[in-house]
């Protein structure tokens, strides 16, 4: 039995060195990492609390932009141009986020409406150069320069401009192929302009009234509207489609 009460005795006394151990080892950690981890725990604190702030506002400043966009659709339905200005001028200032660029689009509707061109081109080319805009409405600002100044650019520089986008399958190719191909029609190029036009009037994702355009220019070039006329990039496929003279297919466009 004594040697039974000696084994218990010293089982008891191992667990209380290893219990001692333990909390020695605990208390040695706490000291040496105990304020950096603390530090540590409070800092993360601090991130999430931040993180929820900004959450906060920015959806304080999405409702607060959608209000002042709702006001400013309202101003310009009653034609009450300088009101909608004073709404979306704090919004165009922004930065470059979808908010912004909106506005600034707006504001270069006004900027037409009232005769400024010169304001419009300001603006849409400023959202079309800027990398940090949504691309969409970069590519939307493009087609809007082009068109607020169509009638000063050499045709050159306006299929320069928009023949990356006047192909088919494009999202924009109705509006730039429009321009690319009036501005062909100021070249001479009646057999580039009128298998562009046909192509334009094929186009079932193109709005009617620019196909009904595009169909009666087509037509007018000597384009049959209905065949094949320009392959995926927007190119001609060949005389052989009916294009009439340049010289011929020019004057009836008025040129």
């Amino acid at each position: 039995m004594s040697a039974q009460r000696l084994a218990a005795q010293q089982d008891v006394f191992l667990r209380e060195v290893d219990d001692a151990l333990r909390h020695d080892q605990v208390e040695g950690f706490f000291k040496r990492f105990g304020l950096p981890l603390l530090a540590v725990v409070l800092l993360g604190l601090a991130a999430f609390g931040g993180f929820l702030f900004w959450k906060h506002r920015q959806e304080e400043t999405r409702a607060a932009n959608s209000e002042a966009f709702t006001q400013a659709i309202d101003a310009l339905k009653a034609q009450n141009f300088d009101s909608a200005k004073d709404k979306l001028k704090p919004l165009a200032d922004s930065g470059s986020d979808g908010s912004a660029t909106s506005a600034k689009l707006l504001l270069a509707g006004i900027a037409l409406q009232q005769n400024k061109t010169a304001d419009a081109l300001k603006l849409y080319d400023a959202v079309a150069n800027d990398a940090k805009a949504p691309q969409p409405m970069r590519d939307l600002a493009v087609i809007r320069s082009v068109a607020a100044n169509f009638d000063a650019m050499k045709p050159e520089d306006v299929v320069s401009r928009l023949k990356p986008y006047a192909a088919p399958g494009n999202p924009w190719f109705g509006a730039a192929g429009e321009l690319v191909g009036m501005a062909y029609i100021k070249m001479n190029k009646g057999d580039q302009a009128g298998p562009l036009f046909a192509a334009i009037a094929k186009d079932e994702t193109i709005e009617d009234g620019l196909r009904s355009r595009a169909r009666q220019l087509a037509a007018v070039l000597g384009v049959d509207a209905v065949d094949d006329v320009v392959d995926e990039r927007g190119e001609p496929l060949g005389k052989a489609n009916g294009a009439a003279p340049v010289a011929a297919a020019a004057a009836p466009a008025g040129e």
